[in-house]
């Protein structure tokens, strides 16, 4: 029976792709408002600021590829068990080969109904006004907004508690609750870091690399293998 190996990724997987990130000093958060693009009130208040800014980053990710750190994640299922639970909401992993990928705060490539939650669909293009699911209901960004519950925290806590190692990678932990789900890793469970900073870990102790995703991801796998099989 193969280990079960869970991947914790966060904004970092997706910067070495080309992504703007939320976090970063010339991220997206300094072009536009947190209040004003992604909180239910902003949804409300001014749907189509909403929906363009949301179109825009959904172009954005057409004109950019999966890095080797995605590729290193994906080849780690020929040996492991692999779940990746992610903070991204892009679909790089998927598009790099893992199977099994659980979105903490929802996905770029899916819209779903203000009316009828249950009604989630695909997107390729742009969402606009006038969209409408079944029921009538206009179509939102399938994102979990600031303010907003996580739906899937649940499972990913379920996911985790089953582990035999985690990797932490691309995220610096500042985003709750996703921030915490290590802590129902088994106590027997082995933790790894990959981040430029390094990491600390509530005093259990982790293996580190401090490199960024792209280039630190790859180089834990292969250690992974060494360690782990």
């Amino acid at each position: 029976m193969r280990q079960h190996l869970v991947i914790l990724s966060g904004a970092g997987a997706s910067a070495d792709s080309g992504l703007e990130t939320f976090r970063d000093s010339d991220g997206l958060w300094a072009k536009h408002r947190v209040e004003d693009v992604c909180t239910p009130e902003a949804l409300r208040r001014n749907p189509a600021l909403v929906l363009d800014f949301y179109n825009q980053r959904r172009r954005q990710l057409k004109s950019v590829q999966p890095n080797a750190g995605h590729y290193a994640v994906a080849a780690l299922e020929a040996l492991f068990d692999v779940d990746v639970i992610t903070q991204n909401v892009d679909n790089l992993h998927e598009r790099a080969g893992s199977t099994k990928v659980l979105h903490l705060h929802g996905e770029l490539t899916k819209c779903r109904s203000m009316k009828d939650p249950s009604y989630i669909c695909e997107v390729d293009g742009d969402v606009a006004l006038g969209d409408l699911c079944p029921k009538g209901g206009q179509l939102r960004p399938h994102i979990v907004f600031f303010g907003e519950a996580v739906p899937m925290i649940e499972r990913a806590i379920e996911i985790i508690s089953t582990a035999a190692a985690v990797v932490i990678a691309g995220t610096s932990l500042a985003v709750y609750p996703a921030a915490s789900l290590y802590r129902y890793a088994p106590p027997t469970c082995k933790i790894f870091v990959v981040n430029p900073a390094g990491g600390e870990v509530d005093g259990r102790s982790v293996t580190c690399i401090k490199e960024r995703f792209a280039v630190g991801m790859p180089l834990l796998a292969k250690e992974l293998e060494k360690m782990l099989c």
